[in-house]
């Protein structure tokens, strides 16, 4: 499975690749470089490793040198990107690397997945996803919380079965945008 998982995210890559520069000229144009944003995350057995997506904000700063507030430094195409999902297509390089899978539980930073302790070592027993079961039942609508205990159910009730119906929860958030979902199955 996990080589088909890799083999298929690099011919999606290759596939995308025009999509992928369409995207990344327009990064380009309204935020300047870097095009990808770049972040270590805990991947599975909180293995770290460095997750990639389109950036979507400009790095702006108050006078003490802090970062403005997320929605004063968000571009109109970092907007677009995070809404559709477009900002994730460069973790495809992560799932071809073997870092993520297409569906799991989405990267934390180490340190919360230190601060969450057995409940965030039960999550990393698996790979981390490009799409998930709490990213499907509301992501940002979501307290930290909540996010946990559905990975945790996801990562105790996975199936084929389950992945699939993640996949077309994930078009339809792509499309409709998201919506609070709790609840397993």
């Amino acid at each position: 499975m996990a080589f088909f998982s890799r083999f298929a995210a690099v011919l999606l890559l290759a596939v995308l690749s025009p999509v992928l520069l369409v995207l990344a000229v327009a990064c380009v144009a309204s935020q300047g470089r870097p095009v990808l944003f770049r972040q270590h995350r805990a991947g599975k057995d909180a293995k770290p490793f460095e997750l990639l997506k389109f950036r979507s904000m400009k790095d702006l700063r108050d006078s003490t040198g802090k970062p403005l507030p997320d929605e004063k430094r968000v571009t109109g195409i970092g907007k677009f990107l995070r809404r559709s999902r477009l900002d994730e297509l460069p973790g495809l390089i992560n799932v071809a690397r073997g870092e993520m899978a297409f569906i799991g539980p989405r990267p934390l930073l180490p340190h919360t997945i230190d601060e969450l302790g057995n409940r965030g070592r039960s999550r990393c027993r698996v790979k981390p996803g490009l799409t998930g079961w709490s990213q499907v039942n509301g992501n940002t609508l979501l307290s930290l919380d909540q996010k946990i205990d559905l990975d945790l159910w996801y990562v105790e009730n996975r199936t084929a079965l389950l992945d699939a119906r993640i996949v077309l929860r994930t078009i339809l958030v792509m499309v409709g945008g998201e919506k609070l979902r709790i609840g397993a199955a």
